[in-house]
């Protein structure tokens, strides 16, 4: 049976992304399993563009992926003289202007940093392999439910190149510094195990559970009141930039916003 999201129909689906929306619940699926869900200049620029044209009422984003793999990283293409056509090679972009190069960066980054709006909650479903560009992607979502397959790895450094796709902030909040900076540098296969006792994942399951658990996480989610878990969202992302004392005062005054609310008292 089709669901009210499928009924309309998708939002957005192009450069091996699709966008479909249920009301308070959005869905992003990466839709190239045959080459691995592997990623270009122009789906990070779809990623971007699902960002900008969600509808208010979305509340959670769960992101996940079509095939046995999550994303097995860059398009091997574009490390090729040819590269992919219509986009720069890594060539143009090395001979580009520091400026211009840049900007270029920063635009490829920005389908992966709205993940973390303070309006939302997105979980990342990740079964099998997510490489390199599929782990910073998997890693720009606030969760992560993971299949017992699942295999994380950052393989820019052995490439020659470093982790430029937001994934690093996320990784060391994460794990720590040492166990963020041994697995970048040597690129080794994260596994499921590791991943939930590290806090990389919050949770692994059999891949034939992995759509049911994360709709249930979902359904927890939504169950809270919006304002509610905006405002915790906002308290606990930003809990590492704070003292005890500065944490303190942030609880009292998010708590004191969130009483006035429920009494009717709020701007």
């Amino acid at each position: 049976m089709a669901t009210p999201a499928q009924d309309r129909g998708p939002v957005l689906d192009k450069d091996g992304v699709r966008l479909t929306v249920d009301d308070a619940l959005a869905t992003v699926t990466l839709t190239n399993p045959a080459k691995r869900n592997a990623q270009s200049p122009a789906m990070w620029r779809t990623l971007a563009e699902a960002g900008r044209v969600l509808p208010g009422s979305v509340r959670v984003v769960v992101l996940r992926a079509e095939g046995q793999s999550f994303s097995a990283g860059l398009d091997r293409r574009m490390f090729t003289p040819e590269g992919i056509q219509g986009e720069p090679t890594f060539i143009d972009l090395a001979r580009s202007s520091d400026g211009e190069l840049d900007a270029s960066i920063a635009g490829f980054q920005e389908g992966f940093t709205w993940w973390r709006r303070s309006d939302l909650v997105s979980i990342a479903a990740v079964q099998g392999h997510a490489i390199g560009a599929g782990f910073q992607l998997a890693l720009a979502c606030d969760l992560r439910v993971v299949t017992d397959d699942v295999q994380f790895a950052m393989r820019e450094t052995s490439l020659g190149l470093v982790p430029d796709l937001t994934g690093t902030h996320p990784l060391v909040g994460l794990v720590g510094y040492a166990r963020a900076l041994e697995i970048c540098v040597t690129g080794r296969f994260v596994q499921a195990e590791e991943a939930v006792s590290t806090g990389l994942a919050n949770l692994a399951v059999p891949a034939d559970q992995l759509d049911a658990t994360v709709h249930d996480l979902a359904s927890a989610i939504l169950a809270a009141p919006r304002d509610a878990v905006i405002e915790t969202k906002a308290l606990v992302r930003g809990a590492r930039g704070r003292s005890y004392d500065e944490q303190r005062t942030a609880e009292r005054a998010a708590q004191a916003r969130r009483l006035r609310d429920l009494a009717g008292l709020g701007d």
